[in-house]
């Protein structure tokens, strides 16, 4: 029988067993069956051995994508019942306390996952009656017809939005403000390469600034919540904020110096005025009384995910937002940040995070250096897989790590670090969601995203390392 093949991306044939599901399902269903099979060895527990077992497979179907995101995390939460539960299938030892089949199940309704979903209710609706791109229209105006001026201002504007609103909707949202003026300039302009890729690289960069402006973000948050360690809003802000205004003066620079405009002059013309229909009026005060409240959360004390809620009530309620609106938001997300909660708790409750931290001599390796490592190793992952994904994979490891007495770390450092850094990563098309919906335009070239991707990510991870936490510790933020 003849050897089965399936065309590769560049057209040369390649062997069936290379395929990334196939390969992907493997590895996962071989590091499953094979830790179970050794048991509870070096002290490696029961529970934490089929915890292990867990973790080892969503690590292989997250880095392989042999199926969606999305179907890994709820996939991860499964097995959790079956295995570890007091549902569990299989007998759990004598002396362990299984963690409630239905906590497990509450993962999928975390508080981290409740201010999320305000998030892209917020964003949807946004985007539903032109909110976004007349604000960008206002906020646009004061900068003027000059290149440099309005790249500055269309940055700043695209990283604001995306702090409140998702990454992703905003750089959709931006990018058909900017594609008709790229087009309009001369072909050999190369100021227009520099138009297209401020767009991501500002969502990127905005997206470090709050809670919910990435799912890394919230997936650090929830790991540190679980711990006892809350993380309010301001406070996030407060952390991140100074980054991403530093990143965005610096990618600015880069850009402006590397793609220099032909033309003194250039118009950005966004058509339309403001709904000023019954809906549209509600949603403005509902988006608006939404970030005042998150602004102010050390204020009232009332928690931003209950906030982030209240306008998913009032929104449907109001027929703001309409029920075939919520079936289009997206889901898988918030079920991929819900399966990372889950094997964060999972690797806690079954002891498998300390069994982990005692593998290697933590105390021998400076703080410096593990900080380095962490951020490092989060950035590496997050540009070639997903950067949902590479948090789920660390966090858990590296606050448990924190936590632990084997190193000098503030846990909630750890979190920052390894949420941060995922969001650095931006070098390729597939590295953020903002990166893919810019370069499915088809007028980036993936080598100009590199150069400036990787500039800036380099460049946040020094400030995420070297330079912002002596600050953060003299202003008491850690």
């Amino acid at each position: 029988m003849p050897t089965r093949r399936m065309p590769a991306r560049d057209g040369v044939e390649a062997p069936w067993w290379r395929r990334r599901t196939v390969v992907g399902l493997s590895a996962a269903a071989l590091w499953f069956v094979g830790v179970l099979a050794i048991g509870d060895v070096g002290g490696l527990t029961v529970p934490a051995n089929r915890m292990l077992a867990i973790f080892g497979a969503a690590v292989a179907l997250w880095v392989s994508e042999a199926i969606p995101l999305a179907a890994t995390s709820i996939l991860v939460i499964l097995a959790q019942i079956l295995l570890i539960s007091d549902e569990a299938l299989l007998s759990l030892p004598a002396g362990f306390e299984p963690p409630a089949y239905e906590s497990i199940y509450a993962t999928l309704a975390s508080p981290i996952l409740m201010l999320f979903l305000g998030g892209f209710v917020l964003a949807d609706a946004a985007a539903k009656y032109g909110l976004d791109r007349n604000l960008a229209g206002v906020m646009l105006r004061p900068f003027g017809t000059r290149p440099a001026a309005l790249l500055g201002g269309l940055m700043s504007i695209t990283a604001l939005l995306s702090m409140f609103v998702s990454n992703t909707a905003t750089t959709a949202a931006m990018m058909a403000v900017v594609l008709p003026v790229a087009a309009s300039l001369d072909a050999d302009d190369r100021f227009r390469v520099a138009l297209l890729l401020s767009v991501p690289v500002a969502a990127n960069v905005g997206g470090l600034g709050t809670p919910v402006g990435s799912p890394p973000n919230a997936i650090a948050l929830g790991r540190l919540d679980d711990q006892g360690l809350r993380v309010d809003f301001i406070t996030w802000m407060a952390l991140a904020v100074p980054i991403a205004v530093l990143l965005l003066a610096a990618a600015w620079w880069l850009l402006v110096r590397r793609y220099p405009p032909s033309t003194e002059g250039v118009t950005i013309r966004l058509g339309g005025a403001f709904d000023r229909s019954r809906s549209a009026l509600i949603l403005y005060a509902a988006f608006g009384l939404t970030v005042i409240g998150w602004m102010t959360e050390p204020i009232h004390g009332v928690r931003s995910s209950i906030v982030g809620f209240a306008p998913v009530v009032v929104l449907l309620a109001t027929g703001v937002f309409t029920v075939d609106d919520l079936r289009r938001l997206n889901w898988h997300i918030l079920w991929l940040v819900g399966g990372g909660i889950a094997l964060g708790n999972g690797v806690s409750s079954t002891g498998l995070d300390v069994w982990m931290v005692d593998r290697f001599d933590w105390g021998a390796m400076p703080s410096l250096v593990l900080m380095v490592a962490m951020a490092a190793l989060a950035l590496a992952l997050s540009t070639v897989i997903s950067n949902s994904a590479t948090a789920n994979l660390l966090a858990p490891v590296g606050i448990s790590l924190a936590l632990s007495a084997a190193v000098d770390l503030d846990p909630l450092l750890a979190g920052v670090l390894i949420a941060l850094s995922c969001s650095l990563a931006m070098a390729l098309p597939v590295s953020t969601p903002p990166n893919a919906v810019a370069y499915a335009s088809g007028n980036i070239e993936p080598n100009d995203m590199a150069v400036v991707g990787l500039t800036v990510g380099a460049l946040g991870l020094i400030l995420v390392v070297f330079i912002m936490p002596p600050i953060w510790r003299a202003v008491g933020l850690l």
